[in-house]
């Protein structure tokens, strides 16, 4: 990971959008790309389908159509339509069959073959199938198709069974549904982004519960791969949207590594306090792991650190241990955002070891808008200190500025480029370390991205190295979608090694 990534993670953490979908291992800024391919993910994700936007339709013709004012705090009128429509104006009892059709006006739309209810009491039930549809303002996008449901439209509680549908960009089943005024209850839950009939991987959830701020609580929850247990947790919360890490494996292969396989862990500990494992085993070097305890607190973060790292570049780094701490906040107001972060600890790296401080202040501007054109911004200053016990070197310490300009274009939905400019005092000639270090201060990266097909993507970035005037790497990627996962591979063009990877689609 060298410096340049600082600018795609300065824009994410600007936008409020978590990490890449997918993520290439790059030196050259491609991860750029993986930046506007969320974006694009998260625009398609946000899309109205041609039913919600039907019912949106629908809710505004009927509006149109009620005959008198809806005031606010009356009950909220429901339209019902059929085929066959027995009313009982004494009781308030109806009976509809064929293609019935019920609409709630606040965002709710009922349909089966055959539903009876009480207009006086507010209630529709339906012991055959049925398709539910939740489209009300500030809560999740539900689409539901199940069997013996009870709603009442006055309370806003009601029922479903082995039910099946989508929860914003999720595919959801269930062996009952429970609804409430201000949450959703799933019992005997399974959940996928993979929308294939039988999925490549879902968790399951004894108990999962939907909140209207976009919040969903899991609780005695599996990990499967196909109809394999890969990992359980007692309780798991997600932000819907979130693009959190992979709960799944991660395995390649590299010209230097041979075939590996990469997995992390997440063991909570206490509220806002959790155990991070990191396993990696390859081939040719054999088993390397990390172990982190991680403190995360809204702006504040914390982390002790023990184990393996490496970077983009495939350098690995010793920790044993090293105490991190950051913390990150945008200015109220304004388009800017600011991190101090400042790390202590013994590193190792091969037969070099030292005490290692770093203290860095870094500053972002909020991705610019310039017509069709982006353009990231961001600055800071770093000073390192080593403390080498082992070499004739001694005590080394870096104090210098840093700053990344990139410009990236969407030409259009297949095409995508950038061009940026960085400087960084710390390189791996005046410091201890060569981890996440380059080996000179200025440098110059361009890449392009296009899409032959739905599913293949090719990019290709270039890094040139500005002190010295020549091209340091040139790396092609091929990106092809598996329809739940995806395949990345990278050929190093000026090292002449190759890379592949294949991944799940994260939560």
């Amino acid at each position: 990971m060298k410096k340049f990534l600082g600018v795609v993670c300065a824009a994410l953490f600007m936008t409020s959008t978590a990490e890449a979908v997918y993520e290439a291992k790059s030196d050259t800024g491609t991860e750029i790309f993986d930046y506007i391919e969320n974006r694009r993910r998260e625009t398609r994700e946000q899309q109205l389908t041609e039913e919600q936007e039907k019912l949106l339709a629908d809710i505004e013709k009927a509006k149109e159509e009620l005959p008198h004012e809806y005031k606010e705090g009356d009950p909220i009128p429901a339209v019902f339509e059929g085929d066959d429509l027995v009313y009982y104006s004494g009781s308030g009892e109806f009976i509809a069959t064929g293609k019935v059709d019920i609409i709630q006006l606040d965002g709710y739309r009922f349909q089966s073959e055959e539903a009876k209810g009480n207009v006086k009491q507010q209630f529709v039930r339906v012991d055959d199938k049925a398709h539910v549809l939740q489209l009300t303002e500030g809560a999740p996008r539900v689409t539901l198709d199940g069997y013996k449901t009870y709603y009442n439209y006055g309370t806003k509680t009601g029922t479903m069974e082995s039910a099946n549908g989508k929860m914003g960009e999720y595919y959801l089943t269930g062996k009952r549904f429970e609804f409430y005024p201000d949450h959703i209850v799933v019992y005997n839950a399974t959940q996928t982004k993979c929308g294939a009939k039988a999925p490549d991987y879902h968790l399951s959830a004894e108990r999962m519960e939907i909140w209207p701020e976009q919040v969903v609580r899991m609780y005695n929850v599996q990990f499967w791969i196909k109809n394999k247990i890969v990992g359980t947790k007692d309780y798991e919360e997600r932000q819907l949207g979130e693009k959190g890490k992979n709960y799944f494996p991660r395995v390649g292969y590299n010209s230097d590594h041979g075939v590996y396989v990469r997995d992390n862990f997440k063991i909570p500990l206490m509220s806002h306090l959790d155990l991070l494992i990191g396993a990696y085993v390859e081939t040719k070097h054999g088993f390397r792991s990390n172990a982190e305890i991680f403190y995360g607190n809204r702006e504040l973060n914390a982390a002790v650190r023990y184990g393996f790292y490496d970077d983009s570049d495939d350098k690995w780094i010793q920790k044993e241990p090293s105490l991190d701490i950051w913390y990150e906040k945008h200015f109220e107001g304004l388009p800017l955002a600011y991190r101090i972060e400042g790390e202590v600890g013994h590193w190792r790296q091969n037969s070099v070891a030292s005490t290692h401080q770093e203290y860095e202040f870094n500053l972002y501007h909020d991705p610019i808008a310039l017509g069709k054109y982006i353009l990231f911004l961001n600055t800071g200053y770093r000073i390192t200190k080593d403390d080498v016990k082992n070499s004739k070197r001694g005590n080394t310490k870096v104090n210098g500025s840093n700053y990344d300009l990139l410009l990236a274009r969407e030409f259009d939905n297949r095409t995508a480029a950038y061009v940026g400019y960085s400087y960084d005092k710390n390189n791996s000639k005046n410091s201890v370390f060569d981890f996440n270090r380059d080996d000179y201060s200025r440098k110059f990266q361009a890449g392009v991205s296009y899409w032959l097909t739905p599913k293949d993507r090719v990019v290709i970035g270039v890094k040139w190295n500005a002190d010295n005037h020549s091209v340091e790497d040139v790396d092609y990627y091929w990106y092809h979608d598996l329809h739940c996962s995806q395949a990345v591979v990278r050929w190093r063009g000026k090292r002449s090694k190759l890379e592949v990877h294949w991944e799940f689609v994260p939560w």
